[in-house]
């Protein structure tokens, strides 16, 4: 019984493993975004750090406000200790307690907690946009591998178009030598061209399996079960005829500075600097504060004048060892050696820094936005050829295939016009994934990429 009752826990195990293998998950563009923003830890990192802001913003708010604390304390203490009333020095154990309370208020510390709180805001801002280029930069990263993989797709798919083509050619000629109408060496000239076909489809097939295992790697998603990448819906020739991107390399420049986030975060990390700089030049300037305190004790070796005995809790903690203060403190800084000015140059070092990486990053962008649009003209114009290329290949390759059953035409021949057409099939497909991306990657370099309809 119990060998029975494992093998059918086994093969329940099996079949619920063996369906569940069979079920493929459809993920669509958009869902891979999605995943890729969800799981990405770069981008958990970055939120991370947007609410460590948050709570720094909260703890210069607080520094406008006064400190308060308290203190208490029981102390017990034997030996040599003078006496009042005896006037002499005797063996006695006393014990004694305290309690205080106390606040501190600034009032002027040259403006640094103003200046530290504009200096954190202006840090949040830059960590929001820079939270804003890591999203990008994960949209155009997903966006680029989905994209590979569909490539590879369709490359697949054309070159095993291409050897069904090649198969039904070496049947033909096959029953052609039987007959005697054909040498034998065009069968073996096409036996070798199937051949070649065949690894073409390996090679083809190799490519999709890795470009699919690196889109899933960075979704971060099982690796275990199995996917299929929907295919969008788009338009050739609306891809091919697209009015959305702007030939204007200038127009393309403004909306990029106007748009990239990355740009928008070190601008603000500039403001966040210059205030640095204000709160190190600020170290110079005197500072005011003031404080308040009250405090009380109790000893049971203080005596009532009264009575001479020992004076009560409450008379002593409450009454009459009570003491109150309230007092100003103004602070001058004179000579610090050297180190308030180190630290102002170090400030300054800093901001000049952050500016000279900020107009690099500027002429990063028209360089990158060039470059991009260059690109751009020059995949549209491949497209439009190889789409010339592929209707010519085409109609030639039917020519030779119509000249080739009629014995007009060598197999060598008909094998060059197939081989044509099938480069051709490549090219325009090439042409035309490499035209969708390079308009998504002039949007990641505007900074256009949000996520939400990046459809192609």
């Amino acid at each position: 019984m119990k060998k029975l009752f494992l093998l059918a826990a086994f093969s329940v195990l099996f079949i619920s493993t063996s369906i569940t293998a069979q079920q493929k998950r459809i993920i669509t563009l958009n869902e891979a975004i999605q995943l890729a923003l969800e799981n990405n830890y770069q981008l958990k990192q970055a939120e991370n750090n947007l609410d460590l802001a948050e709570y720094r913003i909260l703890s210069e708010k607080a520094d406008f406000l006064p400190s308060i604390s308290s203190s208490a304390g029981y102390s017990t203490q034997t030996g040599q200790q003078f006496v009042q009333e005896t006037l002499s020095f005797t063996d006695v154990t006393s014990s004694g307690a305290n309690g205080r309370i106390s606040a501190n208020l600034p009032i002027f510390t040259g403006f640094s907690n103003i200046l530290t709180l504009r200096s954190s805001e202006r840090t949040k801002l830059s960590n929001e946009e820079t939270l804003k280029r890591a999203k990008e930069n994960i949209i155009f990263e997903t966006a680029t591998r989905f994209l590979t993989v569909l490539l590879n797709k369709q490359q697949l798919e054309d070159a095993k178009e291409s050897l069904e083509t090649s198969k039904k050619l070496l049947e033909q000629t096959k029953a052609q030598v039987d007959v005697g109408s054909r040498p034998s060496v065009d069968l073996y000239n096409q036996e070798a061209t199937v051949a070649n076909d065949e690894f073409t489809v390996t090679q083809r097939e190799n490519a999709l399996k890795l470009s699919k295992l690196q889109l899933i790697r960075s979704l971060q998603i099982d690796p275990l079960l199995d996917y299929e990448f929907a295919v969008p819906d788009f338009d050739p020739e609306s891809a091919k005829n697209s009015t959305s991107v702007s030939r204007d390399v200038n127009t393309l420049v403004e909306q990029a500075l106007l748009n990239r986030s990355d740009i928008r975060s070190s601008e603000f990390n500039i403001e966040s600097l210059e205030y640095q700089l204000q709160i190190s030049k600020g170290s110079l300037l005197p500072t005011l504060s003031a404080s308040a305190s009250l405090s009380s004790s109790y000893s049971d070796q203080a005596r009532d004048p009264r009575t001479g005995n020992t004076a009560s809790f409450n008379d002593q903690f409450f009454d009459q060892r009570v003491n109150k203060s309230l007092g100003l403190s103004l602070n001058l800084p004179i000579f610090n050696n050297w180190n308030r000015m180190t630290q102002i140059q170090s400030a300054q070092v800093n901001l000049k820094n952050a500016e000279l990486g900020l107009e690099n990053t500027k002429l990063q962008v028209i360089q990158e936005i060039t470059q991009a649009l260059n690109d751009y003209s020059s995949y549209s114009s491949q497209l439009k050829a190889a789409e010339k290329s592929l209707i010519a290949s085409e109609k030639a390759f039917e020519t030779q295939q119509e000249r080739y059953n009629v014995g007009a035409s060598t197999l060598i021949e008909l094998s060059q016009a197939q081989t044509q057409y099938f480069n051709a099939q490549s090219a325009r497909t090439s042409a035309l994934y490499n035209l969708i991306f390079q308009e998504k990657l002039l949007d990641y370099y505007v900074g256009k990429l949000s996520g939400e309809d990046i459809d192609f």
